[in-house]
């Protein structure tokens, strides 16, 4: 397949290439609706009993209360007069607005909940129509509308829907100052690393092949199924890194060769050879990391693995197909644009890797076991983690549904927006409703309980509320259970889960819903997944990984090695983002770990770690079927391999890193946390744990039972032929 690649290119690169330029505009051209395609949310699981509730609670009774109006009168106080009058008009026209239902405000009810114990703010609440996407065009609207000044009384907009709203329109201007930052960086650094203009350009050129290729493909599929807005921005990070990484590869073996004096023909052959093997098995590994977030329900997580196996897929593809034609016609004007001081190309052999693996390999356990000792002190943080999903706080303090958040919370006794929801799949007698209220009133955390037969406190029934008969209908009851607990702590899950321990009224289903519930089912629902998913990462890996090597042992290697440098990689991010250091100098407020980005970034950090393992492995297996002995092989190996991999590896974690600029928290968890966890594998186990592990296994390192081997010589993945190998090793 690679011959007849090289074959294409040598004789078809001008083909090759009109067909990839009209490729790339049809793909932009349908990629750039993908923006109106993607949805916000996806963080929650639909089959969990709270998404059920949810969806009961809008076929029913007209949905959750998810906007918050806060309203302040300008003077007297929202009992006066004036701010009566202005309170009711903008009640009435709220109620007016069709996006909107369950409008509930103070003016209306005199509900203490709905004013602050100061009694200068107010809370009008109500339900925003529609999906996720709906929502927050219908949020942003009625944001729009009616927040600011009006007629003495100043309003702010909280809530989920407000939230919602923001977040991404956060994220978007987060992610244009990442790139605006990341790809001058970028460009700039493989001028220095390649010394020539023309050979540095061509890896962006691959990197927005799979962006735009990627954008495609979400559009088709955001039309198809939900796709979240996020995987946006794993496709500009990791295409553009990818796409370095795969183009880098295979431009620095093409201009050794030529350096060695090969003719453009065979140097462009023997690229596509070796090089174009080592893409394949490395894209091939990603993809397979990137598959397990299939394995959850959240549409959030899913969405990242359509992004992110797209973008694997488009840019290997693309750097098999684009680079060896583009190398065709330059052939030695690869070396064009040379910088005055730069050499025409460096040597294949980097002298500081080779010194340093040849110290390791010399004394292995004395320079693995500090290196050891770092990256299990930076991965203890593990130890006290805690999980949650992102509400207001992942936003700055000025941000608008935050100042809302904050006040809500200071300010007022609680209100129907964080309240515990509870609604039945059947009819409820009275006498069944007043016993299961009653018991739900006496529960640790419950403030009141609101029903359409009463308020209960404390074991206490009192008059129905304002609001109570909107609460029952024929077929159903709804249960408000209003909380002064802060939303999200463990005492607000703790009230969840001993709500749904309290027995249901007879011949009916109690479903459990609200923020704190939601929560609650988000990690079970992600812990209940997340065993397979990790073993459909470790067996995917270490199948590839032994049609490549050969070996059982390598694999396990493998594992053990980035399973090391991943941990450390999460437990700075928890030192970082739950613990709250450097919270000042990032400008984040610390707060649990998000479940999902925790889970996306220890997948992508993976993969990406795998891209590097199969650089490295690929140049000592080699050299180690050649007749080497394993401390020839690794030294040589790593030699030849260091500079490619600390070079990508840079690279790609300066695309990460960008998003260390955003001023939405759980982005900047997920750009600093995979970025570290790249470099980690890059220096520390690339250039210290695996010569160390290799010296350690000696021979052991390439042992597999035979019926494997019998295996492996009849489906393995070799690098280069044989006839390849004997004229000139390849390397990677």
């Amino acid at each position: 397949m690679f011959d007849r690649i090289a074959e294409l290119a040598l004789h078809r690169s001008r083909l090759v290439l009109t067909l990839s330029m009209l490729a790339v505009v049809a793909m932009g051209a349908i990629g750039f609706g993908a923006f109106g395609k993607l949805q916000s949310g996806g963080f929650e699981d639909p089959s969990a009993p709270s998404a059920r509730a949810q969806q009961l609670i809008d076929d029913r009774f007209g949905g959750e209360s998810n906007l918050v109006l806060l309203v302040r009168a300008d003077d007297g106080g929202v009992a006066s007069p004036a701010a009566e009058s202005a309170g009711r008009a903008l009640t009435s026209r709220l109620r007016g607005e069709p996006t909107l239902a369950n409008v509930i405000s103070y003016w209306d009810t005199g509900s203490s909940a709905l004013t602050s114990r100061d009694g200068n703010s107010a809370l009008v609440l109500a339900h925003v129509k529609g999906d996720d996407t709906e929502q927050g065009d219908n949020a942003s609207a009625v944001i729009d509308e009616y927040t600011g000044d009006r007629n003495g009384l100043t309003v702010q907009a909280g809530g989920e829907a407000a939230v919602g709203d923001e977040v991404p329109t956060q994220v978007a201007k987060d992610l244009a100052l990442a790139e605006a930052i990341a790809v001058p960086l970028i460009l700039i650094l493989l001028v220095i690393a390649f010394g020539s203009v023309v050979a540095a350009l061509l890896p962006l050129v691959i990197g927005l092949i799979a962006i735009a290729g990627t954008f495609a493909e979400l559009y088709v599929l955001g039309s198809l199924t939900d796709v979240s807005v996020f995987s946006i921005n794993l496709t500009t990070a990791l295409g553009l890194g990818l796409g370095i990484d795969y183009a880098l590869l295979m431009i620095s073996r093409f201009r050794e060769h030529l350096a060695e004096g090969a003719e453009v023909p065979e140097a462009l052959r023997r690229t596509v050879r070796t090089a174009g093997r080592t893409i394949t098995f490395s894209a091939a590994t990603v993809a397979a990391a990137l598959a397990a977030l299939l394995v959850f329900p959240q549409f959030f997580l899913r969405s990242f693995a359509y992004a992110g196996i797209g973008v694997v897929v488009i840019a290997a593809v693309s750097a098999l197909l684009v680079i060896p034609a583009l190398l065709a016609v330059l052939g030695h004007r690869i070396n064009n644009g040379r910088l005055p001081w730069a050499q025409t190309v460096r040597s294949a052999e980097a002298p500081l890797w080779a010194r340093l693996s040849r110290t390791v390999m010399r004394r292995p356990a004395l320079t693995a076991l500090p290196v050891l000792a770092v990256l299990l002190l930076a991965a203890s943080p593990l130890l006290g983690v805690t999980f949650g999903t992102p509400d207001e706080r992942v936003l700055p303090t000025s941000a608008q549904s935050r100042q809302v958040a904050t006040a809500v919370q200071n300010g007022f006794t609680g209100s129907d927006e964080s309240a515990v929801q509870i609604v039945t799949t059947g009819p409820v007698a009275p006498a069944d409703l007043r016993t299961y209220a009653t018991a739900l009133s006496r529960l640790d955390g419950a403030a009141r309980v609101e029903t359409s037969g009463g308020t209960y406190t404390d074991g206490r029934a009192n008059r129905p509320g304002p609001a109570a008969a909107a609460l029952g209908r024929p077929d159903a009851q709804r249960i408000s259970v209003i909380t002064g607990l802060t939303p999200k702590s463990d005492e607000a899950q703790d009230l969840v889960k001993a709500v749904r321990a309290v027995d249901a009224p007879d011949g009916t289903e109690a479903l459990v819903g609200g923020t704190d519930a939601r929560l609650v089912d988000s990690k079970s629902s992600i812990a209940d997944r997340l065993p397979a998913a990790i073993g459909l990462v470790a067996g995917t890996t270490f199948l590839l990984l032994f049609l490549f090597t050969g070996s059982v042992v390598q694999p396990l290697r493998a594992l053990v090695l980035n399973g090391i440098s991943l941990t450390a990689a999460i437990g700075v991010m928890v030192w970082i983002f739950q613990d709250g250091h450097l919270s000042s100098a990032l400008g984040f407020t610390p707060q649990p770990m998000d479940t999902s980005m925790t889970v996306l970034m220890f997948c992508i950090a993976f993969g990406l770690s795998m891209d590097y393992e199969v650089f490295v492995t690929s140049r000592i297996k080699e050299l180690h079927d050649a007749g080497a002995d394993t401390e020839t092989a690794v030294t040589s190996g790593l030699s030849h391999t260091g500079r490619i991999v600390t070079m990508a590896a840079g690279l790609l974690a300066v695309s990460f890193f960008a998003f260390g600029t955003a001023h939405v928290s759980f982005i900047q968890m997920f750009g600093l946390g995979s970025g570290l966890a790249i470099l980690i594998d890059a220096v520390a186990v690339r250039g210290v744990l695996v010569p160390a592990a290799m010296r350690l296994l000696g021979r052991t390192a390439w042992y597999a039972p035979k019926p494997l081997r019998r295996v492996h010589g009849r489906l393995g993945l070799t690098e280069g032929s044989p006839t390849e190998e004997k004229r000139s090793p390849a390397r990677v």
